[in-house]
C-alpha cells in the first residue's frame, strides 16, 4: 500500500478517535443534565444511544487491528495505534458510565443530600476528559501530567462527598416507613459519586496512553 495511503489511515484513525470522544462527552453532559433536571426523556435517549457508541468502538477496533495486521507498524506508529486502541476502550467505558447516569435518573424518586455537589464533580470529569483528548490530539506531555494531578483533586472531592452522605445518614432520624426508599436513594447517590470518580480515572488512563504514545514513557500507566 502506498505510503500516502498509510499516513491517511493514521490521520483518519486520530480523527475518528477524537470524534468518538466528542460523542462520549456529549453523552456525559446529557447524563449530568438528566440527573439535574430529572428529565426522563433525556435519560432514555442516553440509554438507547449506548448501542451507537458500541458500534463506533467496534469499527475503530477493526481499524486498529487492520493497521496492525496489514501495515506492521513500528516505533512511533506502533505506539500511536496501540494507544489509540486503548483510548477508545476508555471512551467506551465512559459512555457506559454516562448510561448509568441515565439509569439513575429513572430510578430517582427525589433529591437527597443536596449539599453534595454532583454537578460540580461532574463538571470536573468533563473537563478532564476534554483535556485528555486535547493532549492526545496535540501530543501535549505537560497536559498529561496536569490531568493526573487533577485526578487527586477529584478523588478528594468524591471522598468528601461520600463521607457527607454516610455521616448524614448515620445522624439522621429514620422514619421506618421511609427507610427503604431512603436507602435506595443513598445507594444511588453513592453509585453516582463512584461512577464520576471512575470517569476521572479513565481521563488519567487516556493521558497515560498519550504520554506513552508521544514519549515512550509508561510512568502514568498503572
Amino acid at each position: 500500500m502506498p505510503r500516502e495511503s498509510y499516513q491517511e489511515q493514521l490521520d483518519s484513525l486520530r480523527e475518528d478517535v477524537l470524534y468518538m470522544s466528542e460523542i462520549v462527552l456529549e453523552r456525559l453532559r446529557m447524563g449530568l443534565e438528566a440527573l439535574s433536571t430529572k428529565d426522563e426523556r433525556l435519560a432514555h435517549e442516553i440509554i438507547e444511544g449506548d448501542d451507537e457508541i458500541n458500534r463506533m468502538y467496534l469499527d475503530l477496533e477493526r481499524s486498529c487491528i487492520d493497521l496492525f495486521a496489514l501495515q506492521q507498524p513500528v516505533a512511533g506508529d506502533l505506539r500511536f495505534i496501540a494507544s489509540s486502541f486503548k483510548i477508545i476502550t476508555d471512551l467506551e467505558r465512559v459512555a457506559d458510565l454516562a448510561t448509568n447516569l441515565g439509569e439513575y435518573t429513572l430510578q430517582a424518586e427525589r433529591d437527597v443530600f443536596p449539599e453534595v455537589d454532583i454537578q460540580g464533580i461532574g463538571g470536573i470529569t468533563q473537563e478532564m476528559i476534554e483535556a485528555a483528548m486535547t493532549a492526545y490530539d496535540e501530543n501535549d506531555i505537560d497536559a498529561c501530567y496536569a490531568i493526573d494531578e487533577r485526578d487527586n483533586e477529584l478523588d478528594d472531592l468524591c471522598e468528601r462527598a461520600s463521607e457527607i452522605v454516610v455521616r448524614d445518614l448515620i445522624e439522621s432520624e429514620l422514619d421506618p416507613a421511609d427507610t427503604d426508599q431512603l436507602m435506595a436513594d443513598v445507594s444511588r447517590l453513592l453509585l453516582t459519586i463512584r461512577d464520576l470518580e471512575r470517569v476521572g480515572d479513565h481521563a488519567v488512563n487516556i493521558s497515560a496512553r498519550t504520554l506513552y504514545m508521544v514519549d515512550n514513557d509508561d510512568e502514568l500507566i498503572y
